[in-house]
């Protein structure tokens, strides 16, 4: 479990995060939302140790992330940021750069990491394209990519910026398909997200940022029935008959 316990943390002496408290399970899929601006972003990184925190702890697996290296720390949590360029390589390449955390210098990639990197191109749907550079690929399959390089990582966590910004609806949901049978496989998946109805369908858990900190950490359902998504983001949103996914009210 990654905990975090009352964390504060921004820019410089932007406070953007202030006595924020959260929990992210293996084997759940928990979707972070919140307006333009919360913190969702900074969240991420401060789980990761690429924004130090001012305050408070955080803890992965009982461990406290101050007292781990960013390499111990990539060990356990795998980070895809928002808006990722087009490195000039091919797949394969890629994904083998989720290997890193797990090498020495000078970096020399075994049977193993091969092994291991195939695997993940295989399961993220990607592996017949592990020789092709990645600007041949469309959007989605980049972003498939991107997600076996953090299977590669082999890591309990994934945490994931906006994954389906720029995907067509039907890669958003394949995408989403494939973040949920991760969850369903033991994996800790937390991803921020704008799109809320695909949030609520998708996850076991949602997180509300406002204010700075946990407005609400609940089921989709309980989210849903409290009307905390109109009161903070002015938006209705509905649920289907069958009470498996959720939609936009116009």
């Amino acid at each position: 479990m990654i905990e975090l316990i009352n964390i504060s943390a921004g820019y410089c002496k932007n406070i953007v995060l202030d006595y924020l408290s959260a929990a992210f399970e293996k084997g759940r899929l928990t979707a972070v939302i919140g307006v333009n601006g919360c913190g969702k972003s900074t969240l991420l990184k401060a789980i990761c140790g690429i924004l130090p925190i001012f305050g408070g702890d955080i803890h992965i697996d009982g461990m406290k992330a101050d007292d781990m290296t960013r390499k111990e720390i990539a060990k356990k949590a795998a980070y895809l940021a928002q808006g990722k360029s087009t490195p000039d390589m091919t797949v394969e390449q890629l994904v083998l750069h989720g290997r890193f955390p797990h090498l020495n210098y000078p970096r020399r990639y075994t049977k193993c990491d091969r092994d291991i990197a195939l695997s993940a191109m295989e399961r993220a749907g990607v592996a017949e394209f592990s020789e092709n550079p990645l600007y041949t690929l469309s959007g989605g399959m980049r972003q498939n990519a991107y997600i076996a390089m953090a299977l590669a990582q082999d890591t309990d966590y994934i945490l994931l910026d906006e994954p389906t910004t720029y995907l067509d609806i039907v890669h958003q949901l394949k995408l989403m398909k494939t973040l949920r049978e991760l969850s369903d496989g033991g994996k800790g998946v937390v991803a921020v997200m704008h799109d809320l109805p695909m949030a609520m369908t998708f996850s076991d858990k949602v997180v509300i940022l406002n204010n700075r900190r946990t407005e609400m950490i609940d089921s989709p359902e309980a989210v849903y029935k409290s009307g905390i998504i109109e009161k903070i983001f002015g938006a209705e949103i509905g649920l289907s008959d069958d009470g498996k996914s959720f939609y936009y009210k116009y």
